[in-house]
């Protein structure tokens, strides 16, 4: 019985060392797997470079040769000398390739001899890797490095600004004025929120410029004398409310796409390899106009009901107000910022026995 039980134990001692041996096998086998993964996916990732390296230096002669046409069409360079030059940059390019492309070459060789990534890169270098930690062992993580480097361009006849405008808002009718209207000037205003490009017209001078994008309008109308807007069919008339009104205000919501052609002075910059052109405080004047949707109407009333309580009743409907918003805007100011004044041309409202039209003055920021 002895010598069973004896048996039984050695067998159940081979058989946990054998397990314990084939964990540890799989487990360097698993080890061996990513290493081999980790240095395939780093010398694709290095050969991949070799092709961004030549793009990228392709790039850098053609904004180098742009600069070299620029100075032949001004005359400062004569023909013969744009030609020196021209071959100056191409050999200065060429041997860049082949420098840049032996270290990728030397780079790869360092990756097939060392298992793990010693961060060898230089700051040129775009990659993704495994990342390990001293005292810890080695794990998988992701390490991501991008310092690819664009050529800038030689001239940017086209930027973008973000838009935005506040002030005074208001409607009148023919042959009234502001004195007669029935909304408050203190408190009706706009709000304007928009996106907008503006392009060069002239090859060599910035004085005039397109300026063109979109935005959203929010003109607000605060309606005085107790009065309120119904909309009875197809009109829309304002009427007294049956009760004291504490705030009675008309908002509609516009999409449009404004247009201006702008004029004013700027300072011209010539760098070694760009141009550029800045109106930081000069001034400028744009004339033109928009067109545009109607996005939504509200009216919002303020009031006491009969028990005393207080009421605030949002209606938010069509109320016959234009569906196509277009009119005649224009600014003058100084650097970023302008005296701003819109006017539709569309009335208010549609098919109503006396249109209104909405007028806005106001300042407006083109901030780049």
């Amino acid at each position: 019985m002895t010598t069973v039980i004896k048996y039984v134990v050695a067998l159940s001692l081979c058989l946990f060392v054998s397990n314990i041996s084939a964990q540890e096998q799989q487990q360097n086998e698993t080890k061996k797997d990513s290493v081999n993964a980790f240095k395939a996916m780093k010398i694709e990732n290095l050969e991949n470079q070799k092709t961004e390296i030549e793009a990228q230096e392709r790039e850098f002669l053609k904004a180098e040769l742009e600069v070299i046409n620029a100075k032949l069409d001004a005359k400062k360079i004569t023909a013969d000398e744009a030609e020196i030059l021209k071959k100056a940059a191409a050999k200065k390019r060429a041997a860049n390739i082949a420098d840049r492309l032996a270290i990728i070459d030397k780079k790869i060789e360092l990756v097939k001899r060392n298992p793990y990534n010693e961060n060898l890169e230089d700051d040129d270098a775009s990659y993704v890797g495994f990342v390990t930690r001293r005292n810890e062992g080695s794990r998988i993580g992701i390490s991501i490095k991008s310092g690819k480097k664009t050529p800038p361009k030689y001239d940017i006849r086209t930027g973008n600004k973000l838009l935005f405008a506040i002030g005074f808002n208001n409607a009148i009718g023919d042959g009234q004025g502001l004195d007669d209207s029935p909304y408050k000037l203190g408190g009706s205003g706009f709000v304007e929120l928009g996106w907008v490009w503006e392009t060069r017209l002239l090859k060599e001078s910035n004085f005039a410029r397109l300026n063109y994008g979109f935005s959203f309008q929010w003109n607000k109308l605060d309606i005085k004398n107790n009065q309120f807007f119904v909309e009875n069919g197809d009109q829309t008339t304002l009427q007294t409310f049956p009760t004291n009104v504490r705030s009675a205000k008309f908002r509609v919501t516009n999409l449009v796409l404004p247009v201006h052609l702008e004029f004013g002075p700027s300072t011209k910059r010539e760098y070694s390899n760009r141009v550029r052109y800045f109106e930081d405080g000069k001034f400028k004047i744009g004339l033109g106009g928009y067109g545009g949707v109607r996005l939504g109407s509200m009216q919002k009333l303020v009031y006491e009901d009969a028990d005393g309580d207080r009421v605030k009743d949002k209606q938010k409907r069509n109320f016959n107000a234009s569906n196509f918003v277009y009119g005649l805007s224009g600014y003058i100011g100084i650097g970023d910022w302008a005296l701003y004044a819109k006017y539709d041309l569309n009335p208010l409202f549609k098919d109503q026995a006396f249109d209104q039209n909405n007028i806005s003055l106001g300042l407006r920021w083109d901030l780049d």
